[in-house]
Parts: structure tokens; C-alpha cells; sequence
């Protein structure tokens, strides 16, 4: 039997956030006004060890959870990860994947391939290196990302898919330079609206540039026609060209809001249980981890959380919700 919300929706997918640290500092996620010298990270006691992640993941795996994303902010600046992913490797049935910004892809794809990993996703938000570098404020050039990409489809880590988060008046004309280069480079690339999780990124709606725009600038060059969703909850609004030559995607739950189908929930690298990007708090299940619970109470508390989800922020949006605290994208990783 399935665990169930309020809304009835099933419990599909975990994002598991290893670490709160970045080598980025990406103005939509971790600024460095906020996030530079001085800033208080996780301590390593206060993150949840492997055993912690692998015990956890088996549980939900148990309430149905068929997919498990590793983020971060960055997750492969976690000591040793290739170790966690050989671990929840073995959890049977499961869809085992990691969202990265590509940077230490050279150092790792195969390692990562070797423990078990299925696939990756790479963030990238243009090929013009004076706007990719503006945008991760560490002046990491597009090449290197690029070169990770190569790396993880060398070892089998495919197919590979790339995430743009489209921000108004920064990064609009990359649109159609990236969708021309990953068409070939026969990567899925996705489109993202640029979103207000958080609140260090300044968000403001006219900074959102709409997934019908975006739909319409590449259909003008590039004709277009929708696909259907892969499985039911599946973010990404799908569409392929009409010659045949690959697929691209949107997730835009700014102005297409998804929430009625949505099955995911994330666990911070504090081991915080959220059951909504825009959450406002989570379930603190280290304490439970670290007070002696059992794998029952454990599943008790699983159960309950998601029992009682109503969430539907995207579909509410308004003035009054977006000055709510949330928590920040780097802590569940998007």
C-alpha cells in the first residue's frame, strides 16, 4: 500500500542533501554577500553520517520511494562520497542519481559509476563565460563544467541531463545557444524558472522569464511538439523536436504550477524532513537517529509526516506567501 498526503499523493522520490557547502557561490542559491567569509556552515557533527543516510533510505524505500537525488549544495565536495552511493547502491529497486555543477565530474565520474551511481544532472546556466561566470561568482570558466560532462558520459553515467535556471536580464539570450549545443551534444536540456526559495537571492517576479516564452523562442528556429510525462509527478514538462533530433524540458512551477502531482520530499544534510521546496520548517529526524529510535519509529515518524502533507505553495503563490521564511535552496538542494 502506497503512503499517501492529504492530497493524495504518493511518496516517490527523496533528495538527499549530503552537505550545505559549495565551490560556487551561484547568485540564485548561495550569493556571496551572504554566503562568503564568516559564514557559519554545518559543522561535521551536526551532518548526518552515511550509516545515518543508508538507514533513513531503506525506510523510505520500504514507504515506496523508488528514486533517491544526492545534492548539496554541492555534493561532491562531501568527503568520500562515492562510498555513501556504494552503500545506497544496494537498497534494491532504486533509481539512484545526483544532481552536481560539474565541476569535480573529471575527478570522480568513475568512481562514482563504479559505486553505483545511474546518472547525473549538471548544472549550467549558459555557455558565454563572462555570463556563466557572473552567475557562479567564482569565476569557473564553462570549459571545466563541459569537460565533466564528457567525463561522466565517458564512464556511462548517462543520459546525461542539464539544468538551466533562467534569470530575467542575466542569462535570457542563452537560450538558444544552449539549446542548439546540447541538441547536439544529444544531452537533455531542461529550462528552469528561475524561483523564489529562500530568501538570499533577492527574488522578484519580474526576474522570471516564463516556460511559454522559452517554449516559443526555441520553437521559432527550432519547431517543437509536446511529449508525454515519463511517469506520473515528473517535474519537467516535456517537448521534442519535430525532426526527431532530441528532447529539451521546463520546469516551471512559478507560472505552471505542479503541485498536484507532486511525490517528492527532501532530507537536509542536518537531517531536516521537508515535504516542500518552499517549506517553511522540517521534521528533525537526526534527533530521532541519535536518540536510540527503531527502524519502526522511525517509519512511524516517516508516516506521519507524509500523512499529514498539504502542501501546495507554488498553486498559492501570492503576495503574502513569498515573504514567508523558507528554508534556503543550499540546504535541500532545489
Amino acid at each position: 500500500m502506497p503512503l499517501l498526503d492529504t492530497l493524495n499523493r504518493p511518496l516517490r522520490d527523496l533528495r538527499i542533501s549530503v552537505t550545505d557547502r559549495c565551490n560556487f557561490r551561484c547568485v540564485y542559491c548561495m550569493p556571496k554577500e551572504v554566503f562568503g567569509p564568516g559564514y557559519q556552515f554545518l559543522r561535521r557533527e551536526e551532518i548526518l553520517t552515511f550509516e545515518e543516510i543508508t538507514r533513513l533510505a531503506r525506510i523510505f524505500a520500504a514507504h515506496g520511494v523508488r528514486k533517491i537525488r544526492l545534492t548539496g549544495g554541492e555534493p561532491l565536495v562531501r568527503k568520500d562520497l562515492p562510498l555513501l552511493i556504494s552503500m545506497l547502491s544496494s537498497i534494491p529497486d532504486l533509481d539512484l542519481t545526483m544532481t552536481t555543477n560539474g565541476a569535480l565530474l573529471p575527478r570522480f565520474a568513475q568512481e562514482l559509476k563504479d559505486a553505483g551511481l545511474k546518472r547525473v544532472t549538471v548544472s549550467l546556466d549558459s555557455l558565454d563565460n563572462a555570463v556563466f561566470k557572473a552567475m557562479n561568482d567564482v569565476d569557473f570558466p564553462v570549459e571545466k563544467v563541459l569537460e565533466g560532462m564528457d567525463a561522466a558520459a565517458a564512464v556511462g553515467l548517462a543520459p546525461i541531463k542539464v539544468n538551466m535556471v533562467v534569470k530575467r536580464g542575466v542569462n535570457e539570450t542563452s537560450i538558444l545557444p544552449m539549446a542548439r549545443f546540447f541538441r547536439e551534444k544529444g544531452h537533455i536540456l531542461r529550462f528552469i524558472e528561475y524561483m523564489d526559495v529562500g530568501h538570499t537571492n533577492g527574488w522578484r517576479m519580474d526576474d522570471v522569464v516564463p516556460a511559454k516564452e522559452i517554449i516559443q523562442i526555441i520553437h521559432e528556429e527550432m519547431p517543437l511538439e509536446p511529449l508525454d510525462p515519463n511517469y506520473r509527478g515528473e517535474v519537467a514538462e516535456r517537448w521534442r523536436y519535430k525532426d526527431g533530433g532530441g528532447e529539451i524540458g521546463v520546469i516551471a512551477s512559478v507560472t505552471q504550477a505542479f503541485c498536484r502531482d507532486c511525490n517528492r520530499a527532501r532530507l537536509s544534510a542536518e537531517g531536516k524532513l521537508y515535504t516542500c521546496l518552499f517549506s517553511i520548517k522540517g521534521h528533525d529526524f537526526k534527533s530521532l537517529l541519535r536518540g536510540g529510535a527503531t527502524d519502526e519509529e522511525l517509519s512511524a515518524g516517516i508516516a506521519k509526516v507524509w500523512g499529514s502533507r498539504a502542501d501546495r505553495y507554488s498553486e498559492i503563490r501570492s503576495e503574502n506567501t513569498i515573504p514567508l521564511p523558507k528554508v534556503e535552496m543550499s540546504h535541500i538542494g532545489g
